[in-house]
């Protein structure tokens, strides 16, 4: 089971040099440089090389990094795409996906400006025709050709297309999420939720981690370093729990429990489908133990 962490996925812009170089000290599992939203458009080629150069001249450790890219339908998009396959980035994050097309378009330009088979592609979930087509774009992670791995999503902008109101527990975007974590889990992707605002809200920003982690989410993006610690903490399995998953793949693995679909683990009823499910809790903690390892 191959497994990577992606518990605090952190914007940071594309035309400041002094932020691109702070990333590589920054604990988040991503980083996403933005050569979209915070760029004006008269900066924009000049993020485009600034971010390009620093992938290529590297030290961002074991930090996975995604270059954001505009729209392929906006003047600077293709040239981003083009150079961010050439960068040596670990992912090209597709602005604007509203649907499949999207990110079929995006990944011919990449191929043809000489990606390597590894680059993996992201989708921004931004629009309604995100949603609404949440199905269709999730299921080209059939593809090995694509390598699309990641949705990430942009509640911001959903709440300003739909005019909706974060408040309640953000319960006009709930139903947005969990269709859209469905369809991902339907075809083996990664979710990342969106931003929370107010990067000095500590207590906010944990509840709002732990309602993304109850519906499923595998991270959370973030605007502020402050918010990587709490970020990471909350989407990492707990010690209770990586201990129970323990207990119950050891169980399993008795010779005795070979042929059996249930068991019993001190007065539980445990099924072979919670041993599917300990085992990815055992591969995510193994793996942010390795990542906190090599980080160190």
């Amino acid at each position: 089971m191959q497994i990577r962490p992606r518990r605090s996925v952190l914007y940071m812009p594309g035309i400041n040099e002094r932020a691109l170089e702070k990333a590589k000290t920054i604990a988040a599992d991503s980083l996403i440089l933005d050569l979209e939203d915070s760029v004006a458009p008269d900066a924009k080629d000049t993020a485009r090389d600034m971010v390009c150069a620093a992938v290529k001249n590297g030290g961002y450790g074991a930090r996975e990094v995604v270059i954001r890219v505009n729209a392929l339908e906006t003047p600077w998009g293709a040239g981003d795409m083009q150079a961010a396959a050439r960068s040596g980035c670990d992912a090209i994050l597709i602005s604007k996906v509203g649907r499949p097309g999207d990110v079929v378009s995006a990944a011919k330009v990449v191929t043809a400006a000489g990606a390597p088979d590894e680059l993996q592609l992201w989708a921004m979930m931004e629009t309604p025709a995100s949603i609404l087509n949440a199905r269709e774009i999730a299921a080209l992670g059939d593809d090995p050709a694509i390598n699309f791995s990641c949705l990430i999503m942009g509640t911001n902008d959903l709440l300003k297309e739909s005019r909706a109101l974060a408040l309640g527990e953000r319960f006009a975007v709930v139903p947005w999420l969990a269709m859209t974590i469905v369809a991902a889990r339907a075809h083996g992707l990664d979710v990342i939720d969106g931003v929370y605002n107010n990067f000095k809200d500590d207590a906010g920003l944990r509840d709002e981690c732990l309602q993304g982690r109850t519906l499923g989410m595998d991270g959370k993006t973030l605007i502020h370093p402050l918010q990587v610690g709490p970020c990471n903490e909350i989407f990492s399995p707990s010690p209770e729990e990586v201990d129970w998953a323990r207990q119950v793949i050891a169980a399993f693995a008795k010779p005795e429990n070979a042929s059996k679909g249930v068991i019993t683990i001190d007065g539980r009823m445990v099924e072979r489908l919670h041993e599917v499910m300990a085992a990815r809790t055992v591969a995510i903690a193994d793996a942010i133990a390795a990542r906190e390892a090599e980080a160190a």
